[in-house]
């Protein structure tokens, strides 16, 4: 038995495909969640030490590693980003399809 399965094509965000709320701000704050996550892994931090460093406890960092990030504003993650050094830099400018984009490198 052979069955129909439909395959649509990504818009390039997971977020609005599942037609989730405020899918733009989701896919940033995954994307600055995964640079802050990886910021931890590669000083070799702990979940405690990464709390000191960003000023909040342990709990809100395992949340924030786990994708959990409704408590989470998108400035609060620039200044944790911040915290390991790394700066944020915001770019606007004409889009450059018929769709626009927001990219995190």
């Amino acid at each position: 038995m052979s069955e129909n399965i439909e395959i649509k094509s990504s818009s390039g965000n997971v977020f609005a495909d599942l037609g989730l709320p405020n899918p733009d701000e989701m896919l940033v704050k995954a994307e600055l969640a995964r640079k802050i996550s990886q910021a931890i892994t590669s000083r070799g931090l702990t979940q405690v030490e990464a709390a000191e460093l960003l000023g909040i406890d342990q709990p809100k960092v395992s949340a924030l590693i786990r994708g959990k990030l409704t408590g989470f504003s998108l400035e609060r993650m620039f200044r944790f980003l911040n915290a390991f050094d790394s700066d944020v830099e915001i770019t606007v400018k004409p889009k450059s399809s018929h769709n626009a984009r927001i990219i995190v490198k």
